[in-house]
């Protein structure tokens, strides 16, 4: 493994090798980044995130990985942390200039002979148990460090479930393990794009009837079918921007894989536009509480 990248940098801003290993969390069957050994990549290309901490902890596992003289192209849109890369990068005691194109900052640098401050930044971006969630999780993951108001009104206004059902988009796991509170629940089936959210959901979901998916929930045939419920406050941003058809999307999979009857407990801003596509796929849609810029709907199959 000589040349990783992180993330989807454009094509016209980054040329990738064809050989390049996928390193980034967010793409299921990516390489883990933390399992890297120190020397083993000559190159690396990475779509930098937007978060300071998870930022900097994914510079610092790239140099840690890049072998003595190992060159790293970092960029990022100027509004999403592109305008701090080169003087974060300085801080690792690379020598970085930026590059501004198509709205993005490019930084291009050589991994110092000793890299500074690499093992603090690693620290701060790993896992932790937040005492306030009583979960662990990481920097980074949707949420990570605080109960997600929307997740908070689902929580307060779901019912008691029983059967076999599904958690799409599960995060840390929140609404599963609330679910599974009750012993009614026969099964459940937890999937999520972000590989550090299904880690941490494989420790906060400490339940053998749960089977947690690292999976894009639009491929289709991961989730089994004829289930007596979903629950879910899906994603409406990829990759930076408001993209309300991946709401859509886990309307239309969890209307595919429940049974006639079956019931989806979905959570979402109240701006979203969701009422039609329930509406279209659903026999009948309830927005049972509005609340805190909020909508619960409860669809029925």
């Amino acid at each position: 493994m000589r040349h990783a990248v992180y993330g989807l940098p454009p094509m016209d801003l980054a040329e990738i090798p064809g050989d390049a290993v996928q390193v980034s969390p967010l793409i299921p069957g990516a390489a883990r980044l933390e399992d890297l050994s120190e020397n083993s990549l000559d190159t690396a290309t990475v779509l930098a995130p937007p978060g300071t901490v998870e930022r900097r902890y994914v510079l610092a596992q790239v140099l840690r990985a890049l072998g003595p003289g190992g060159r790293m192209i970092a960029l990022a849109p100027k509004d999403r942390g592109g305008s701090r890369l080169a003087k974060e990068l300085t801080t690792f005691g690379c020598a970085a200039a930026d590059q501004p194109r198509r709205h993005h900052r490019i930084c291009r640098t050589d991994r110092p002979p000793e890299p500074a401050g690499i093992a603090e930044a690693i620290d701060e971006g790993s896992p932790r148990h937040v005492d306030n969630l009583a979960l662990c999780t990481q920097p980074g993951i949707f949420s990570w460090d605080r109960l997600d108001p929307g997740t908070a009104l689902l929580l307060a206004n779901l019912p008691a479930l029983k059967g076999r059902g599904a958690d799409l988009g599960c995060g840390l796991g929140i609404l599963a393990r609330a679910v599974l509170a009750s012993d009614a629940v026969t099964a459940m089936t937890l999937v999520e794009i972000d590989r550090r959210a299904v880690e941490m959901a494989r420790r906060n979901v400490a339940d053998p009837r749960a089977t947690i998916l690292w999976a894009d929930i639009r491929t289709p045939g991961l989730v089994p079918g004829k289930l007596d419920f979903v629950v879910m406050n899906p994603p409406f941003h990829e990759g930076g921007a408001e993209d309300q058809a991946l709401g859509r999307a886990f309307v239309a999979r969890a209307a595919e894989v429940l049974r006639p009857g079956g019931t989806l407990w979905l959570v979402a801003n109240a701006h979203l536009p969701y009422e039609a596509t329930l509406q279209a796929a659903f026999r009948s849609v309830a927005v049972t509480v509005q609340a805190n810029g909020y909508r619960v709907y409860e669809a029925r199959r």
